[in-house]
C-alpha cells in the first residue's frame, strides 16, 4: 500500500498521482488528453478525488482509459488528503430549498418536477440538463408542435375497461413510452441512472442506458430486475474496437436493442451549459495550469464527447450486422428519406429525434417528421403504421399522455421520454420517478376513455387533426406551465467588479 504521505508529494504537472475510490493512479501523462482539461485534475494532484470524479465518471472510466502500469495500488486507509469542501452560500440556500419542497402527492404533473428541479439543481446540473442548441428554437418546438394536433374523439364507447399496454421491438410494456437515453445522471442525483432502473422495474417500462452514463453499464444491467428489458443507446467511437467491445457486452449482458445516435458527429452549441463552465473558471487560471489548449468554454456536453467518430456512415452499418444479433435502429433521424433508407437496408426502426434540440437548432420536431416519414414509406414502399417489421419512434417535448397518444395515433410505435425523468429523480429520487410514470398511468387511463379507445390499437389516424403541423407560425395556445419554467437565454455580462479593500 502507498501512504497518502507519499502520495501527496506528487501533486504537480511534472508528477501527478491522485486517489479514486481508494486507489492511487499516475495521470501525468493524462493530464492534457482528459477531455475536462488539466486544471480538474491537478486541483486534486496528491489527493482524494473521488467526491469530484464520481458524479460525471462512470466507476470504471479511470481504468478503462490508463494503461495498467498507472494503476500504482490501493492507498492506506485514512492517510490521503483530500481537498477541503467548502459549503458556499449558494449550496446552503439550494439545501434550504431541498427542505422545503413540497410532500410528492402534490406533484400532480411532470411540469411540476421540472418547476421544483429548477430551483433545487445545482446550477452546473440544471445548466447541463436543460440548455438546447443555439437559440434553442428547436426545443422549444418539440413541445409546442403537439399543440398543433387536435383531438377527434369518438362517443358512445364503452371504456369500461381501457388497456394502454403495448410491445415495443417485440417487448411487452405497460404504457408506449419507454425512458430515451439521457448523459450523466449523477448530476442531478447520487444514484444517477439506477433511479430509472428500478422505476422501470416497477411499472413495467423499458430504459435505454446512455453510453455517457454517470453509473457503469454493468452496474445499470446489474440493478436490473431478472427478465427486465434493456436497451442501450450507442456513441459511435473513432476507435472501432473499443465500439465493438461495448456492443458485444452489451448483447452478452442481454440487452433488447441497439439505437445508434445518428445525429450527432459534433454536439452542438448549448450556449447555458457553455456559459456555466465559461464563468466558473478564470482564464488565468487556466492558463497558469498549462491547459491552454484545451478551449474551457464548451461544457459539460463538449468535454465529455471528444471519441465521438464524425466520419460515422451509411455504409458502417454493415459492420454492425455484423458484430451483433441485436435488432438497429437509427437514433435522430429527421427526414422521410433517410426513414426510407433505413428500411431498405434492414433495419428494425428508427427514432424521429432531433436530440431534444440539443443539436441543429431549427431541425423540425420529431412528431412533424413523423407524419411526413408516414405518408411518403406509404406512397414509396405500400407501408401501413405502426408497423413491427419497421418500427418508427419520436422523442422531444413530451409532457404528457396526450402528447404520447397523439403520436401513436400518427403511426409511432411508442415515445422516448427523457428530461422529465432526470427532473424527477434531481428532485426526489426514485420515489420521483414512481411518481412520474404513476402520474403518467393515470393520464392514459383518463385520455383513452375520453378519446373513446379501448387499447392502443384503437388510436388511429381519424382520431388527429394534423393539418397545422407543419404551420410553424401558427397561433396556438399558451402552455403556462412549460413556459413558466423556460429560462430564458442570457446574454454575456460585464464581469463583477471587487473591491482591494
Amino acid at each position: 500500500m502507498l501512504s497518502g504521505k507519499e502520495v501527496a508529494t506528487h501533486n504537480t504537472r511534472k508528477s501527478c498521482w491522485i486517489i479514486v475510490h481508494g486507489n492511487v493512479y499516475d495521470v501525468t501523462d493524462f493530464l492534457d488528453e482528459h477531455p475536462g482539461g488539466s486544471k480538474i485534475i491537478l486541483k486534486y494532484a496528491g489527493k482524494d478525488a473521488t467526491q469530484e470524479y464520481d458524479p460525471i465518471h462512470p466507476p470504471d472510466a479511470i481504468t478503462t482509459n490508463l494503461p495498467p502500469e498507472k494503476h500504482l495500488g490501493p492507498v492506506e486507509p485514512n492517510t490521503a488528503q483530500k481537498v477541503e469542501i467548502t459549503i458556499t452560500d449558494e449550496e446552503k440556500g439550494r439545501q434550504e430549498r431541498m427542505s422545503r419542497r413540497p410532500v410528492l402527492d402534490e406533484i400532480l404533473n411532470l411540469h411540476d418536477f421540472e418547476a421544483i428541479a429548477k430551483q433545487v439543481m445545482t446550477e452546473k446540473a440544471w445548466a447541463y440538463y436543460s440548455s438546447a442548441a443555439d437559440d434553442e428554437i428547436t426545443t422549444r418546438e418539440n413541445h409546442a408542435a403537439y399543440h398543433r394536433i387536435w383531438f377527434r374523439p369518438r362517443i358512445l364507447i364503452d371504456v369500461t375497461k381501457v388497456d394502454w399496454s403495448t410491445t415495443i421491438l417485440g417487448h411487452r410494456s405497460s404504457m408506449p413510452l419507454y425512458i430515451t437515453a439521457t448523459a450523466l445522471g449523477k448530476l442531478g442525483h447520487p444514484d444517477g441512472e439506477i433511479n430509472l432502473t428500478k422505476a422501470a422495474a416497477k411499472h413495467g417500462v423499458i430504459q435505454m442506458i446512455p453510453t455517457l452514463a454517470s453509473c457503469s453499464f454493468d452496474q445499470i444491467v446489474d440493478a436490473a430486475q431478472p427478465g427486465q428489458v434493456q436497451f442501450l443507446q450507442l456513441y459511435v467511437n473513432k476507435d472501432r474496437n473499443i465500439t465493438k467491445r461495448i456492443v458485444q457486452h452489451a448483447e452478452k449482458r442481454g440487452i433488447k436493442g441497439l439505437f445508434i445516435t445518428v445525429d450527432a458527429p459534433q454536439l452542438g452549441r448549448r450556449e447555458k451549459d457553455m456559459r456555466m463552465k465559461f464563468t466558473a473558471e478564470d482564464p488565468s487560471e487556466v492558463a497558469k495550469s498549462g491547459s491552454d489548449g484545451v478551449d474551457r468554454s464548451q461544457g459539460a456536453a463538449r468535454a465529455i464527447s471528444s471519441f465521438i467518430d464524425p466520419g460515422l456512415q451509411w455504409s458502417d452499418l454493415d459492420w454492425f450486422k455484423s458484430i451483433t444479433k441485436m435488432p438497429l435502429i437509427l437514433k435522430g433521424v429527421q427526414r422521410w428519406e433517410d426513414a426510407l433508407k433505413a428500411y431498405d437496408l434492414g433495419l428494425a426502426g428508427v427514432v424521429l429525434s432531433n436530440h431534444g434540440g440539443r443539436q441543429l437548432d431549427f431541425a423540425r420536431s420529431g412528431i412533424e417528421v413523423l407524419v411526413e416519414v408516414v405518408a411518403k414509406l406509404k406512397e414509396k414502399r405500400g407501408l401501413t403504421f405502426p408497423n413491427e417489421k419497421f418500427q418508427l419512434f419520436v422523442d422531444g417535448g413530451v409532457r404528457r399522455a396526450t402528447d404520447v397518444i397523439k403520436a401513436i395515433a400518427l403511426g409511432a410505435t411508442a415515445v422516448g421520454v427523457g428530461r422529465p425523468f432526470l427532473y424527477a429523480f434531481s428532485s426526489y429520487g426514485v420515489e420521483g420517478v414512481d411518481r412520474a410514470l404513476s402520474i403518467l398511468h393515470d393520464e392514459f387511463e383518463m385520455n383513452m376513455r375520453l378519446l373513446g379507445a379501448n387499447t392502443i390499437k384503437d388510436i388511429t389516424p381519424d382520431m388527429v387533426d394534423v393539418s397545422n403541423i407543419s404551420a410553424h407560425v401558427a397561433a396556438i395556445p399558451g402552455d403556462r406551465l412549460y413556459d413558466s419554467n423556460y429560462e430564458s437565454m442570457q446574454h454575456a455580462r460585464l464581469r463583477e467588479l471587487r473591491s482591494k479593500m
